[in-house]
């Protein structure tokens, strides 16, 4: 059967004819309604230009047959326009939309939206699923988008059961007409709701939330069943009729082109292999089989070629001769003042008055993401001219241009495919030289049949861009108190988005410093500044940002500061944000957590020396506050335990919010003690996971989570509980070991024990 016939033509609405819309049909074939609708079972809708007609007048997030289709059964298929990764925003948006629509959390399935602007909800005019964004962004959007559902199901069973909208009531699933007893299911509804106008964002009224039933409750998961009985659908699991595989072997160095194979007949000779491609920055392999395609890459013995002078100033070009070691010595040597990022005070004066000043450079590593799911791409280029292609993405829209610019086609005849994400963690945006999908494209105009191309953990790591190295020069300046009345802090280093979009020299990368800039500590005069540094790597956003790296600088130097000052770090903290409620009340439930605060070091009951460090952060508009216990074991550093409390202001699911703070809050361990992208002669060190270890479970620490709700507006959820997780773990070992930790991996250290 062929998935795809071009002489039908989708205007995206349903048409009425039967369809399989099955999750598994939805994500391998196409099938199914592909821009969601308000359907009775399988396909009984309004006309097409109506609700096209009606599409076009409303704001993002308002569509409500772009988003919902209900079924006979009572189930109701919801296009989230946030991707599941495993940090469950297809429960929660279940949650959001139920909440107000009335439908049971459990009774939703819910897929990836496609492309198109009925799901720009960020802000109402941008996609993402990243920077813990989500649900905190799209809250009242999708709330308002359930209550739209519901009137509509109000309005249609008036007229079915000749009685007033006022008289009528919704129990989950149904509207209720009390007087007569009658109730009508929301599957019998659907057909006659789409006759009815969809409600403006603005008409509709919203729960009160002390009469919620789902959100702010530990409901089930809704994508627990089908990953648990291996039914979820990744990118790599995307099949289609014909498809061929193709495996990839990556220049060893960014910016080389591949130049002769001489072994070139060898590998058109050998088993499976059906044809061999140059890409940019790489060689291709295509075979019926992924495992032969792979066997035939690695065999190829490339000749790799510089890139021209001009080339590479227009490129990213690693030289043979860098190190992570000799760049980490150039960072922290950097000098000057830097452009300004943040400024309170006047930082001369408050150095001029000092008793005592306090000077460090601390510095961080490159990281992978190193998600489980390697990239991949399935493209599949039809009659008609369009392209149907999946892939692991964090933004769908975007995917779309890039891939129609690479393909030579119009935006509107690229259908994206954005199955569910094994982990991503800032993975999956539009990173140069870092997606499949260009090689996936030109494999499937060159062979006139569909590609799927998978990169093998290897080739991943040659080419994942990095979190960046960082090295930040720190001044502090204490009273004769012991109090700091002044700090700055210059950090070296190139951020993300200038590194994807270009540096501004009069403008700081506000993600390049984050964790430096927005601390609440009363310190009279403080100055935050970047001096640019280009790096020759990949750059990226990773879990946190630069929260992961910054927030450990600036809290491992207010500790540094104490104990200059002859302070506790607790009670210095407590000092610092005397008036602030928020911030008092949240490092107070991190000490009550931890059975109160004691730093130490202190002998444990089983006879181990131990100590404890506390830090805090502010990202993504969440509070969060950690405490660490380690001890030093032969040699080694052990975290026996993590405490670790968010303040997100609101949730919507206490459940998805905890497991989200112990996933955190284990990068967060695994970064501060293991992980180090490192590069010699141009390469990295690494290519798999043998020379690139994460934290395994004997290392893993106990760790204890609380949710705050204070009520402040929401805040994120996913990256808010990690950045303070490491410098709790630097600020505990160095009171037990007398060393100061300035820099991570902290596995490298040579550490005495306490």
């Amino acid at each position: 059967m062929n998935d795809h016939d071009p002489k039908i033509s989708d205007p995206g609405y349903p048409t009425g004819a039967p369809e399989n819309v099955s999750r598994r049909r939805f994500l391998l074939a196409s099938a199914g309604i592909t821009a969601g609708s308000l359907v009775l079972g399988f396909g009984l809708s309004v006309a097409p230009n109506k609700a096209a007609a009606a599409a076009q007048k409303m704001p993002p997030g308002a569509n409500v047959p772009a988003f919902l289709e209900l079924r006979k059964d009572g189930k109701v298929r919801l296009l989230s326009p946030f991707n599941e990764g495993g940090q469950g925003v297809f429960t929660a948006m279940a949650q959001i939309v139920g909440e107000e629509m009335d439908v049971a959390p459990d009774s939703f399935i819910v897929e990836n939206a496609p492309a198109g602007s009925d799901y720009l909800v960020v802000y109402g005019k941008m996609r993402i699923t990243g920077g813990s964004m989500s649900v905190r962004t799209s809250y009242d959007t999708m709330r308002k988008l359930g209550a739209a559902a519901r009137q509509m199901m109000l309005e249609a069973a008036a007229k079915k059961l000749d009685a007033p909208v006022s008289d009528l009531s919704t129990e989950p699933g149904k509207v209720v007409h009390k007087a007569s007893g009658k109730s009508l299911g929301y599957g019998e509804l659907a057909g006659d709701a789409l006759d009815q106008e969809v409600p403006s964002p603005d008409s509709v009224t919203l729960k009160d939330p002390k009469d919620f039933k789902w959100i702010g409750e530990p409901v089930k998961r809704v994508d627990v069943y089908e990953k648990s009985t291996g039914k979820a659908i990744y990118a790599m699991d995307a099949k289609v009729d014909g498809m061929l595989h193709a495996a990839v072997q990556h220049a060893p160095r960014l910016g080389l082109k591949p130049g002769d194979i001489s072994n070139l007949d060898e590998v058109k000779g050998m088993a499976g292999v059906m044809s061999v491609h140059k890409l940019d920055g790489a060689v291709a392999v295509v075979a019926e089989r992924f495992w032969d395609a792979k066997t035939a890459v690695e065999a190829a013995k490339v000749d790799w070629q510089e890139p021209s002078e001009d080339e590479k100033s227009k490129i990213r070009y690693m030289p043979a001769d860098f190190s992570t070691e000799e760049f980490a010595k150039q960072l922290a040597n950097t000098k000057g003042d830097g452009t300004e990022a943040e400024s309170e005070g006047d930082i001369a004066s408050g150095f001029d008055g000092a008793a005592k000043t306090v000077d460090a450079t601390y510095q961080s590593q490159y990281l992978h993401h190193a998600q489980i799911e390697p990239a991949s791409t399935l493209a599949r280029f039809n009659e008609d001219g369009s392209l149907d292609i999946w892939l692991p993405n964090q933004a769908p829209e975007q995917f779309q241009a890039q891939i129609a610019d690479a393909a030579g086609i119009k935006p509107e005849q690229v259908k994206v495919n954005s199955p569910m994400l094994g982990g991503f963690f800032g993975r999956h945006f539009l990173y140069p030289a870092a997606n499949p999908f260009p090689q996936a494209v030109q494999l499937a105009k060159e062979v006139g049949k569909p590609i799927k191309v998978i990169w093998t953990r290897e080739q991943e790591f040659l080419r994942d861009p990095l979190r960046p190295m960082a090295a930040v020069r720190f001044r502090g300046a204490l009273d004769d108190q012991g109090m700091p009345v002044a700090l700055e802090a210059i950090s070296a280093c190139e951020g993300p988005t200038e590194a994807l979009n270009g540096h501004n020299p009069d403008k700081v990368d506000a993600m390049a410093v984050e964790g430096l800039t927005g601390k609440s500590y009363a310190i009279p005069n403080r100055r935050i500044a970047q001096n640019y540094v280009e790096n020759p790597t990949s750059l990226a956003y990773w879990r946190s940002v630069g929260h992961s790296m910054n927030d450990f600088f600036y809290e491992a130097f207010l500790d540094e500061m104490a104990d200059a000052g002859g302070q506790d770090p607790y009670e210095l903290r407590m000092k610092l944000l005397e008036g602030n409620e928020r911030l008092t009340n949240l490092l107070k439930a991190v000490g009550d957590l931890s059975g109160g605060w004691k730093r130490g070091p202190f002998d444990a009951e089983d006879g181990t020396r131990r100590a404890r460090g506390v830090a805090m952060a502010s990202p993504f508009g969440s509070e969060a506050a950690a405490i660490a216990e380690v001890s030093i074991q032969d040699g080694q550093i052990v975290v026996h335990d993590i405490w670790d409390v968010l303040d997100p202001g609101s949730i919507v699911n206490p459940a998805i919010i905890k497991a989200q703070i112990m996933g955190a809050a284990t990068l967060g361990t695994s970064e501060a003690l293991i992980e180090e992208v490192a590069y010699k002669n141009g390469e990295p060190t690494a290519r798999n996971f043998d020379y690139y270890p994460i934290l395994g479970g004997a290392r893993a620490p106990r760790i204890h989570a609380k949710v705050i709700e204070s009520g402040a507006k929401m805040g994120g959820v996913g990256e808010p509980p990690l950045p303070a997780v490491p410098p709790a773990i630097a600020n505990a070992v160095s009171v037990l070991t007398g060393q100061r930790v300035r820099s991570m991996p902290m596995d490298k250290l040579d550490l005495k024990k306490g």
